[in-house]
């Protein structure tokens, strides 16, 4: 009898598991996701073309100058700008091989781009066209800017492509993003990419964070980076600065290092700083810009960053009053080197989008994406 009860009991207990691990199905209708994609691109732009001026002007302490507001004018220098001109590498890549494109593939369609490159870019890219293939290419022994910026601020074209889709996106980021980084350098693309992905879902930053927080390894020091900056938040939600002044001398590698103040290119701490943007500007877009600026280091790359997954939120038509308009005078102007125009960049990362919701048990039925979100294990 004893026997017979724990058999009956191991069922119920396998029947309960697959029940409550079982995959469920998101939609995303089509119009939605264009709309949320173009908001990402366009965040970008904005991010990048806004901050790009004031980067590494503040390093050690919060830029309080005065801070002349976004304009829509701006928007051209947008296309000019690294944080989204090299997007369209990955995204071209994508549209070659297809989301099951291999770490080699993606390595050698980065080695082709002729655009000028910096920092952990450009001893990535020659490790490969030197014949030393990702992930090597992108490892310590080959490469002393492995945890620096470069792959976080060009990972958000792979959450884009993944519409609620965070594990997607961080394998797409442990293909490319090994190209050039490692360690830190490649957990702050996932970082980036998981909130991308999140975005299409959730209409509240804390939800978006934590979900790009959810896709880095539990034992990496971006992660407890991020969630510093989560719990110092909480402890001052009305007062950035509060959480800057505690971020900078655990996270700032150069923080009056030799008494001299010093760029600081680690993901980490730029990345803490597009999280500190996004928590505190609460959703606004002219704040979140501010925010991110006055922040320092790097301003531009962590704009375009926070700006382009507020973006992606709130979708294009939702942008600030009187902004939108600028785009319509460049959404057919290609990037810089690059074929690839605002326009074609949505209607490009839509068509892989749907290859990614098919590769993970999707589909695409009556022009709605119907997406697949696997249960845990």
């Amino acid at each position: 009898m004893n026997g017979v009860r724990l058999g009956l009991t191991l069922i119920l207990l396998q029947a309960w598991l697959l029940v409550a691990h079982a995959d469920e199905s998101l939609r995303i209708d089509a119009e939605t996701y264009r709309d949320k994609c173009a908001g990402a691109w366009a965040g970008q732009m904005i991010g990048a073309s806004y901050g790009t001026s004031f980067s590494f002007q503040s390093l050690n302490a919060p830029n309080t100058g005065e801070l002349k507001p976004w304009q829509p004018a701006q928007i051209v220098n947008g296309l000019q700008r690294q944080e989204l001109f090299i997007d369209t590498i990955l995204l071209q890549a994508l549209l070659d091989h297809g989301p099951a494109i291999t770490s080699k593939e993606a390595g050698l369609a980065f080695a082709r781009s002729k655009y000028e490159m910096s920092g952990a870019n450009v001893f990535g890219r020659e490790n490969v066209r030197l014949g030393i293939l990702p992930p090597r290419s992108g490892n310590a022994k080959h490469t002393l800017h492995g945890e620096e910026i470069d792959f976080q601020m060009q990972a958000d074209v792979l959450g884009i492509v993944a519409p609620g889709m965070p594990k997607e996106s961080s394998r797409l980021c442990k293909v490319f993003g090994r190209i050039m980084c490692n360690g830190d350098g490649v957990h702050g693309g996932m970082f980036v990419a998981g909130m991308y992905a999140a975005a299409y879902v959730h209409n509240d930053v804390r939800a978006v964070v934590e979900a790009g927080l959810k896709c880095i390894p539990k034992d990496s020091p971006y992660r407890e980076c991020i969630s510093d900056v989560l719990a110092w938040h909480d402890e001052a939600p009305d007062d950035w600065r509060a959480t800057w002044t505690q971020v900078q001398p655990k996270w700032n590698a150069n923080a009056n290092r030799d008494g001299h103040a010093r760029p600081d290119l680690t993901a980490r701490l730029n990345g803490a700083y597009a999280t500190i943007a996004l928590l505190f500007g609460d959703g606004d877009m002219a704040r979140t810009l501010e925010i991110a600026v006055r922040c320092g280091q790097r301003c531009g790359s962590n704009a375009s960053t926070a700006a382009g997954v507020l973006g992606c939120m709130r979708g294009f038509d939702a942008l600030v009053p009187g902004w939108a308009p600028a785009f319509e005078e460049i959404r057919g102007t290609p990037f810089f080197s690059s074929d690839f125009t605002l326009r074609s960049a949505v209607t490009a990362s839509e068509t892989i989008a749907g290859q990614v919701v098919r590769r993970t048990g999707g589909n695409v039925e009556q022009d709605t994406f119907v997406i697949v979100v696997r249960g845990e294990s």
